[in-house]
Parts: structure tokens; C-alpha cells; sequence
């Protein structure tokens, strides 16, 4: 196996880690562009940037295989509008940056993967919507801001001129993690607590996918290069929160767990810093392009990715299960 450089930009979050970890163990070399670099690390390279502006980092990008951009702030805040301004701009800016980046490259990355969100689809309880689906904001989900934020960040992001560069848009749902920041830890601890009831009315749904299939998806949207436009990173089977969440408390063991109420979780939502449209809104997503291109997800079930979670070797025995089979493919 060749070894190719991949720069991944605002990788110092759950994705970013999962993925360092991910390229580092299949042997490539790993180059983090983060505001807070450490020490460098065996395959491992943390360089400065602030997302913004132009400056050396963007040399990391000469003659780079793979450029994957995961920068952006957390959406888990209140949304006034500091707040609001902070997470528009650090995904729009860092982009536009990029895009900047690569048109100087005499040598340009192949393929640049640009993180984009399932977030983007309209409130549905129907049928689950595909990359086809529409777009759009609704009241009731209370997700406008969001969704106007998902819609610029992809128009930055068509908008760069890189001919000589391959650009995918990742929608992804709820990637399923053990990672710190990932939801996973959080839904565990809220069920052991007794506390993993449904939530508001618990018909909306969710959208997922378990860390490894994120990672497998990746490698398949680089490793085939007719693949281009958007994609939906999510598992074939959305479900709604009180299924999750009914699942989620027979693995673990849990056979009782308290509901909460609209009202309930706006009090929550407000003295946690965050917002109850991440709970509230429906996100009914699935992808259509990934199977059509040949893609078989590993984890089509929420039962068999959340057991495999949760036993306490499941995600580093599902990462060796991935290499394993790729040495043998």
C-alpha cells in the first residue's frame, strides 16, 4: 500500500480523532491543521492555522493526496448571536480558505472532502429523504439558523474553483461514536442514570451511522473517483427517539427510563448551553448514492451498533475487523 498524505483540517474534534486514528493505523501519514497544535506524533503532524487566512499552513496542501475539512465550532451552544456569528464563520471561512489554498497549489490534493450536515433536509416524519430530498427550514424544528448556516457552507464550498481537484459534500447524521464529544457517552450515561426516556413526543426520528462505516464511507468516496457532488453519510435505517432510546436501555440493562417534556427539556437545553433543536428536530435521512456505488454498510441496525459500543472493546475490535478485511481485500 502506498502512503499518502492527508491533510485533515479542524481535526482536533471527535470526527478529526477518529479519522487521525483511522488514516495512522492503515498507514498513511496525517497532517492536523488545528488553532491549538501539540507535539508531533509517530505519522502524525499538527500545524498551525486559524481558518481564516492564508499563511504557512497552506504549503501542507502541496502535493497532498487527500485534503478533508471537518473545521467548524460546536452547534452543542445556546444560540445567541455571538455564538451564531462564531459557528457560521468557522465553517464558511475556513472553506473559502481552503479553496484559496488550493488554487495556489501547483500540485493540488485529488479529492477534497468538505463536512456538510444531514441538518439540512426539512422536518420530516415521511418517508426518509435521500440527497434528493428538500431542503429547508421549518418552525417547529426551530432549525432556520442551522439550516441557512448548512445551505451557505455549501454554496462557499461548490463555489471554489479547483478543476484539477475532486470535491465530495459530506451530509452527515449522527455519527455514533466512543469518542470524546461524540453522542454515544452521553445517551449511555442518561440511561444509566434512568433518565433515557423518550424525548419531547419521541416521534421524531433520528438519523446515524457508527464511527466505522464514517470511516469506511470516507475511504470509499476517496478511494472511487467518479464519485462527486453531495452524499449522505447515514446508516439505511433512521428510527424514531423513543425506539432509540427504548433500544439503547434493553442493551445497556436499564429497564425503566423517565420521558421528558418539551417544557422539561427547554429548562435543560438552557442551563446545559445548548439548543432543544437538536433533540426536537426530525432528521429522517438515509443515502441512496453510497449503496447505488456499490457501498454496504457494516452497522444497518441501531441495536447492533449501539451493542457494539457498548461493550467495552467494541469500537477497537470493530477498527480491526475494518483493517483486517482491507489487508485481505
Amino acid at each position: 500500500m502506498r502512503t499518502k498524505r492527508i491533510v485533515i483540517a479542524g481535526g482536533s474534534g471527535f470526527l478529526g480523532q477518529t479519522l487521525k486514528k483511522h488514516f495512522r493505523e492503515s498507514g498513511h501519514e496525517v497532517v492536523i491543521l488545528t488553532r491549538s497544535p501539540k507535539r508531533t506524533e509517530n505519522g502524525v503532524r499538527e500545524v498551525a492555522w486559524n481558518g481564516e487566512t492564508l499563511s504557512d499552513w497552506a504549503r501542507e496542501l502541496e502535493g497532498a493526496a487527500v485534503l478533508i475539512n471537518l473545521a467548524g465550532c460546536s452547534v452543542n451552544c445556546r444560540y445567541h448571536k455571538r455564538n451564531r456569528r462564531l459557528i457560521r464563520d468557522s465553517r464558511i471561512n475556513s472553506t473559502r480558505a481552503l479553496g484559496e489554498a488550493i488554487v495556489n497549489c501547483c500540485n493540488p490534493p485529488r479529492v477534497w472532502l468538505n463536512s456538510s450536515t444531514a441538518t439540512i433536509y426539512k422536518h420530516n416524519f415521511g418517508p426518509s429523504w435521500d440527497e434528493s430530498g428538500e431542503i429547508g427550514g421549518t418552525p417547529e424544528a426551530r432549525d432556520e439558523f442551522s439550516v441557512e448556516v448548512a445551505t451557505a457552507w455549501e454554496r462557499v464550498f461548490n463555489e471554489a474553483q479547483t478543476p484539477n481537484t475532486r470535491k465530495v459534500a459530506m451530509r452527515s447524521a449522527m455519527v455514533l461514536g466512543q469518542g470524546r464529544n461524540s453522542v454515544f457517552p452521553a445517551l449511555r450515561n442518561l440511561v444509566r442514570c434512568g433518565l433515557g426516556g423518550r424525548m419531547a413526543s419521541g416521534r421524531q426520528f433520528a438519523s446515524w451511522i457508527h464511527e466505522v462505516d464514517f470511516c469506511r464511507a470516507v475511504d470509499w468516496l476517496l478511494e472511487h473517483g467518479e464519485l462527486n457532488g453531495v452524499f449522505n453519510l447515514a446508516a439505511p435505517n433512521p428510527l424514531t427517539n423513543r425506539e432509540m432510546m427504548s433500544t439503547l436501555r434493553r442493551i445497556i440493562g436499564v429497564p425503566f427510563g423517565l420521558p421528558a417534556s418539551l417544557w422539561m427539556l427547554e429548562i435543560g437545553a438552557f442551563f446545559l448551553r445548548t439548543e432543544t433543536e437538536l433533540v426536537i428536530k426530525s432528521r429522517r435521512v438515509v443515502s441512496s448514492r453510497l449503496p447505488q456505488s456499490g457501498f454496504q454498510f457494516r452497522f444497518k441496525l441501531i441495536e447492533d451498533a449501539f451493542r457494539d459500543l457498548a461493550s467495552e472493546t467494541g469500537a477497537s475490535n470493530s477498527y480491526e475487523r475494518h483493517r483486517t478485511t482491507r489487508r485481505a481485500a
